[in-house]
């Protein structure tokens, strides 16, 4: 099986590459960075699928960023990433792929949805500015994969599958000091401010906005489980909703707390200071992961114990930060 993991270096793609490799899934796996292959380049995907006949794919490349990033650069959270999973999705199928597994966010949610959030509830309201762009490119994916399977799942055997993480951290993370996500933003600025001897950390927001925290080795597994499950088992647990499947760990916690935490582990004892003169962003947002726990799946790594390998995965890797 010839295996195409798109975004392998990134912090998804890689913890997807790991487990396939480390359950022996016999395969070939076809690796390209963004210098071998731009993915916004249709031209090249396309020649790169007609090469290389893929048989299945991982679609983990994307550009992401927190809140921040999301409200500097919108045109391009939209434009780079319609462009990647556009190409990679219909080169897939102009190629013959007939499994491919599209990783979205759950910011494709609305901003007040019903807590805990279902499939069902796509579009049933409008979306957080903070990061619209990025989700409108994401809900785009998922409605992709959706109308190829409905328009040719008969046909040609097309079986285009998505799932939609809650917020992830873990190795391989991004730890800008401003264009990064939650998790490792807030390591990296309260580790800096502990070496330097600051006596304050300033976290964006009122800090009572509530996430939802999974590290991405859990969805990892949680990935290829939904690739294996049988094409019945698939259909049965999603006819009733879009055909995407939530992926969450059911743990939850305030912004503050969770900087809190943070500042407790890596041994920063100065004030954590909130600036409301920020945006908070969804003021909720912990998803039902009904449908993938019926699978099988469910998370093994608790929130605690994962920063704990986040916080180590950055500080054995900070002079290349600094």
């Amino acid at each position: 099986m010839r295996i195409f993991v798109a975004g392998h270096k990134g912090m998804v793609g890689s913890a997807i590459l790991r487990h396939l490799e480390s359950h022996e899934v016999d395969g070939l796996f076809l690796l390209r960075d963004k210098k071998q292959l731009d993915l916004r380049d249709q031209a090249a995907v396309r020649s790169f699928f007609r090469e290389h006949k893929i048989d299945q794919v991982y679609l983990a490349a994307a550009k992401v960023g927190g809140i921040k990033a999301n409200h500097e650069f919108p045109a391009e959270f939209l434009y780079d990433n319609l462009s990647i999973q556009n190409n990679v999705i219909d080169s897939a199928f102009r190629f013959g792929v007939q499994k491919l597994l599209f990783l979205g966010s759950s910011c494709i949610y609305p901003r007040d949805s019903r807590q805990p959030i279902s499939e069902s509830d796509l579009l049933a309201g409008p979306l957080e500015k903070t990061n619209e762009p990025y989700a409108i490119a994401k809900i785009a994916g998922i409605k992709l994969c959706e109308s190829l399977n409905r328009q040719y799942g008969a046909t040609s055997g097309v079986d285009y599958r998505a799932v939609m993480p809650c917020n992830l951290y873990g190795p391989g993370d991004n730890y800008h000091p401003e264009n990064s996500h939650v998790i490792p933003g807030l390591i990296r600025r309260i580790y800096e401010a502990k070496v330097s001897g600051a006596a304050s950390v300033s976290i964006w927001g009122t800090g009572a906005a509530k996430r939802e925290f999974m590290h991405v080795d859990d969805l990892a597994e949680a990935a290829v489980t939904v690739m294996k499950a049988p094409l019945s088992v698939y259909k049965n647990l999603t006819y009733k909703t879009p055909s995407h499947i939530n992926v969450g760990s059911g743990e939850e916690v305030t912004i503050l707390e969770l900087a809190q935490l943070i500042a407790n582990k890596v041994g920063f004892d100065g004030a954590i200071e909130v600036d409301p003169s920020k945006p908070d962003g969804t003021p909720r947002k912990v998803m039902s992961s009904k449908i993938v726990r019926e699978l099988g799946w469910s998370p093994k790594i608790d929130l605690n114990g994962g920063l704990d390998t986040a916080i180590s995965d950055f500080t054995s890797h900070y002079c290349f930060y600094s």
